[in-house]
C-alpha cells in the first residue's frame, strides 16, 4: 500500500489541476480541429471536387506545421529559462481568443478559407510554445518514482480528451455550429483557470555563462547521441507521417462512408477510444519488460489497423480498426514519452521535448499535408492504403538499422541507450 501511494500521481494537488487543464484543453482542441477541418471541406467542396477539396483539407495541416517548425529551436529554450505555467497560460489565452473569433465569423456567417488557414497558423504558433512547456511541466509536479504512471495519468487525460473531444465538437455542430464553438470557447477558459491553480514548481536552474544557440545546439545533441531515444522519436515520426489518416477523415465521412457530422465524431473519437484503454491498463501496470519489442510490434499493429480503415466500406468495421491503430499509436507514445522524461536532465526537457514536439507535428500535421497531396494523386482510399503499408515497411527497417531498439528490454539502461554523450551534456 506504501509503495501505491509512492508511486501514484493524482494525489499530489498541482498534479491534479495539470491534469484537469490538460483534459479541458485537450477536449477542447480536438473539437475545434474537427469542426474547422469539417468547415474546409464544406467550403472547399461547394466549388472543388472530391481530390481538390482532400488536398485543400490536408494543407491545413501544413499551415500548423511551418511556424511550428520554424520556431522549434528557440520554444525549447524558452521552456528551459521562462516559467513553464506562465507559457501554458498565455498560450491557453491566445487559442480562446482564436476559438472566440471563429466563433463570431460562424455565427454572423462570414467565415472563409483564408481566416481559417490563419487560425490555423495561429493554432501552430501556440502549439510550438505550449507543448515543450506542458511537457516538460509534468515531471515537476511529481516525485521521480511516480514519473511512469503520471506519464500514463497524463495520456489518459490527452487521449479521453481526444475521444470525447470530436465526438462531441462532431454531436454539436450537427446540433448548432454556434454552440459547438461556445462550448470550445468554455472548455479553454476552464483549462486557463486550472493552469492558474498550480502553485510554484522548481525551475531549472539558469545558465549565464552559456550562449543561448549553444544551449539550443545542446537539446539537439542530445537527442542525436542518445540512439535510444532517437530511434522511438523517429520511429514514430516516419509512421505515423506515412500512415496518419486523421486529415483525410472528413473525406471519408461524407464521400466513401456517407455517414455526416455525427459518423464524423465516431471515427474522430475511435482512435481515442483505443488508445485511452491502453492508457489505462499502463496506469496500473507500467510497461517494465521488451519495451523495445513491445514498440516495434505495436507500430507494425497500427500500420495493419490503418490498411484495413482504407479498405472498409462499413462505419463499425471502420471505427474498430482505427481503435486497435490508437492502441498500438498508444504503446509508441508510452514508450517514446518514458524514455525521454526518464532520460532527460530537468534542465534540458524543454529542449528536448521542443525536439520530439517537431517530430510529432511533423508525423501528424505535416502527415495531414502529406496525406492531402496523396490523396489528390491516388485518391483518399489510395493514400490511406499506402501510408499503412509505409508504415509497416518503415518498422522493418528500423529493426535493422536500431538494433537497440529491439535489444531494449526496460526503460532504465544507460549502456544501450547513451552509445555517446555530446560534450556539455550532463547524463540523467
Amino acid at each position: 500500500m506504501t509503495r501505491c501511494r509512492r508511486t501514484a500521481s493524482l494525489p499530489h494537488p498541482n498534479f491534479r489541476a495539470y491534469w484537469a487543464s490538460r483534459l479541458s484543453g485537450t477536449v477542447a482542441i480536438t473539437a475545434m480541429a474537427l469542426i474547422v477541418g469539417w468547415q474546409v471541406y464544406g467550403l472547399a467542396r461547394a466549388t472543388m471536387g472530391i481530390r481538390e477539396a482532400a488536398f485543400l483539407l490536408g494543407m491545413i495541416g501544413a499551415a500548423q506545421f511551418v511556424p511550428l517548425f520554424l520556431l522549434t529551436p528557440v520554444v525549447g529554450l524558452v521552456a528551459d529559462s521562462v516559467d513553464r505555467r506562465c507559457i501554458v497560460r498565455v498560450t491557453t489565452l491566445v487559442m480562446l481568443l482564436t476559438a472566440g473569433t471563429l466563433g463570431v465569423l460562424t455565427a454572423t456567417h462570414t467565415l472563409t478559407l483564408p481566416a481559417l488557414f490563419t487560425a490555423a497558423v495561429v493554432f501552430g504558433i501556440v502549439r510550438a510554445f505550449s507543448g515543450p512547456a506542458y511537457s516538460a511541466l509534468a515531471p515537476n509536479l511529481v516525485p521521480r518514482e511516480s514519473l511512469p504512471t503520471a506519464i500514463a495519468v497524463s495520456s489518459i487525460a490527452w487521449q479521453v480528451g481526444s475521444i470525447a473531444g470530436p465526438s462531441l465538437g462532431g454531436l454539436l455542430f450537427a446540433v448548432h455550429p454556434d454552440f459547438a464553438y461556445g462550448v470550445v470557447v468554455s472548455l479553454l477558459s476552464v483549462a486557463l483557470v486550472a493552469m492558474f491553480l498550480i502553485g510554484p514548481v522548481p525551475q531549472p536552474p539558469s545558465q549565464p555563462d552559456q550562449h543561448p544557440l549553444t544551449r539550443i545546439a545542446q537539446g539537439f545533441a542530445y537527442v542525436r547521441h542518445n540512439r535510444l531515444v532517437l530511434a522511438t522519436i523517429t520511429l514514430d515520426l516516419f509512421a505515423v507521417l506515412l500512415a496518419g489518416s486523421t486529415a483525410l477523415l472528413p473525406v471519408f465521412a461524407r464521400d466513401i462512408l456517407h455517414v455526416g457530422p455525427q459518423g464524423l465524431g465516431i471515427l474522430a473519437a475511435s482512435m481515442g477510444a483505443g488508445a485511452t484503454v491502453t492508457a489505462l491498463f499502463f496506469s496500473v501496470r507500467p510497461m517494465k519488460t521488451n519495451v523495445g519489442v513491445k514498440m516495434l510490434i505495436a507500430v507494425m499493429v497500427f500500420g495493419a489497423a490503418i490498411l484495413v480503415f482504407g479498405l472498409s466500406r462499413n462505419l463499425w468495421l471502420s471505427a474498430a480498426a482505427l481503435a486497435v491503430a490508437g492502441c498500438g499509436d498508444m504503446v509508441s507514445v508510452y514508450v517514446r514519452q518514458s524514455l525521454i522524461q526518464l532520460h532527460t536532465p530537468d534542465a534540458m526537457r524543454g529542449r528536448v521535448s521542443a525536439v520530439s514536439q517537431l517530430t510529432i507535428s511533423a508525423s501528424n500535421e505535416l502527415g495531414e499535408a502529406e496525406s492531402g497531396l496523396l490523396a489528390s494523386l491516388l485518391g483518399p482510399v489510395g493514400a490511406v492504403m499506402f501510408g499503412g503499408i509505409g508504415a509497416i515497411v518503415v518498422t522493418i527497417l528500423w529493426v535493422r538499422l536500431f538494433p537497440e531498439l529491439r535489444l531494449a528490454k526496460t526503460f532504465d539502461q544507460p549502456d544501450i541507450a547513451l552509445t555517446k554523450t555530446p560534450a556539455g551534456v550532463a547524463q540523467s
